[in-house]
């Protein structure tokens, strides 16, 4: 039985949806990366609007506390903004991961069947040739046998 031209169409189809989800993967993990980024920086923004507000307190100049403070209150507003955001991806990402393992575990079984029938293929056609030579062997050998036989004799020593 030899591995059919649906199968093997299957086959490629199945690859290109596989290399399909890896792509969304991939585009739902940069997303990820990118709203964490975002939220490293308001948290930094954050951290800096708190360090303003310590060195005015220090100097006394009220504009550096204002802004100061208005900065950890605007890195504070957008790291909350974010969280909810990064949640979703989150979710997201896992989604696309496990569509991208499922489609690949889905090729491998196509593959898998593919390979088994392409080696029984090469076993029967190896054991047919094998059958073939020994076939012709044994037939060479009859001939052989039956041309040293004596006219009129049985072939056989006396």
């Amino acid at each position: 039985m030899a591995v059919s031209h649906p199968m093997r169409q299957l086959l490629q189809l199945l690859q290109l949806e596989e290399e399909q989800r890896r792509e969304a993967l991939e585009a739902a993990l940069g997303e990820l990366r990118r709203l964490e980024r975002a939220r490293a920086l308001a948290a930094e923004r954050e951290r800096r609007g708190r360090r303003l507000v310590v060195a005015s307190a220090g100097s006394g100049d009220g504009t550096d506390r204002l802004a100061g403070l208005e900065e950890t209150r605007a890195g504070a507003r957008r790291c909350a903004a974010l969280m909810p955001r990064i949640a979703a991806a989150e979710v997201e990402v896992e989604a696309r991961r496990e569509e991208f393992l499922a489609k690949r575990v889905e090729r491998r079984q196509a593959e898998t069947l593919v390979e088994e029938t392409e080696a029984r293929e090469a076993r029967e056609s190896e054991r047919r040739g094998q059958q073939a030579l020994d076939d012709w062997y044994l037939n060479r050998r009859r001939r052989d046998g039956a041309g040293e036989q004596t006219p009129g004799g049985s072939g056989q020593a006396d």
